[in-house]
């Protein structure tokens, strides 16, 4: 139960970044042509972990080409069969081994339908990859733990430089820079993980807030507590968490909260003050002073995103320890789910 397949792999996660970051040129230009000029909109295809990272590329890829993107309903072409006009969107499929028959079906027929396609996955061989115009292959290597870590914060890049290579964006060449080593500053510095899953404990519950660039996040967050720990997990939205879930929070209920520096700090701050103010135990992850899981306040709020999600993995690897589980290979749980 020591965990040490998921920490090696989490371990590997500024290497990863720093490659993909190196190649943004060649991303940015095979992005341009296949997707031209003019994007009607984007529908995004995943499930999983990598859903999570799409939620996140709804926020960069909007903000960048100023144009609706949406998050698919899979089922709605392999159980309804639905006959919908991709006629000038872009469809993204994102999926870690690119072996989930139910993605790459999807993606086919969105193709068949008028599409641009790209997939965004770990396999530059898979069958999502062979069914799309263009792939961002993330060359993370092997992932051999149950729990996605740097697959994850591999798409998480991968749709930030997606969304460079089709419009503005509020960061620089110097945050891609910082990247990599505003991660490994955090897989550094393991002690506020383990205090955190300490004030979590045996709590059956608990709940993962984040807003904007961290909505995905928090969502993710909340999924590795489930998956390594048996615990009922649940990720919202600042904005959600208010309209009636906060009545779950009372005494000693345990809260993680993500707060970066940026247009959603005030209300995540004013959150963090009400949650507590209603007994809740609230760990904050952040750029914010005093903050019990710190990460790099001087990078990009939308690239905080990747040191925040890797928080969110200690901290679901040391609560899995301390429950005597191994995170490594949760009961119950296997590597690719061929949903369909």
């Amino acid at each position: 139960m020591s965990g040490r397949q998921m920490a090696a792999e989490m371990a590997e996660q500024p290497d990863v970044l720093a490659r993909l970051v190196a190649r943004r040129d060649e991303f940015g230009t095979m992005v341009r042509d296949a997707v031209g000029d003019h994007v009607q909109g984007i529908v995004l295809l995943a499930r999983g972990s990598s859903d999570h990272a799409a939620i996140y590329g709804r926020y960069v890829l909007e903000l960048a080409v100023g144009r609706p993107v949406a998050l698919a309903a899979p089922s709605l072409h392999t159980l309804y069969h639905a006959e919908v006009d991709y006629s000038g969107y872009l469809a993204v499929a994102v999926s870690q081994s690119g072996r989930t028959p139910e993605i790459t079906t999807v993606l086919e027929a969105a193709r068949a339908a008028g599409a641009t396609t790209i997939a965004v996955t770990n396999e530059a061989d898979s069958p999502l990859a062979q069914a799309a115009d263009g792939v961002i292959d993330l060359q993370a290597g092997d992932e051999e733990a149950v729990p996605a870590t740097k697959t994850f914060t591999a798409q998480v890049a991968a749709f930030a430089l997606l969304a460079e290579a089709l419009g503005p964006v509020p960061w620089s060449h110097a945050d891609w820079q910082r990247v990599p080593q505003s991660v490994a500053q955090v897989l550094a510095d393991e002690q506020p993980a383990q205090e955190a899953a300490e004030a979590i404990g045996d709590a059956p519950g608990m709940v993962v807030v984040g807003r904007g660039f961290c909505y995905g996040i928090a969502l993710e967050a909340a999924l590795k507590l489930k998956e390594t720990c048996g615990l009922l997990a649940q990720g919202y939205s600042a904005a959600d968490l208010r309209h009636g879930p906060i009545g779950v929070v009372e005494h000693d209920f345990p809260v993680l909260a993500l707060v970066t520096s940026g247009p959603t700090e005030p209300d995540m701050r004013d959150l963090v003050d009400v949650l507590r103010r209603r007994g809740a135990d609230v760990q904050v992850a952040g750029s914010m002073s005093g903050a019990d899981l710190p990460v790099d306040g001087d990078l990009a709020e939308a690239l905080t995103t990747m040191p925040m999600a890797v928080r969110g993995q200690q901290v679901a690897r040391a609560l899995s320890l301390w429950r005597g589980l191994d995170p490594d290979s949760p009961v119950g749980l296997t590597k690719v789910t061929p949903t369909t």
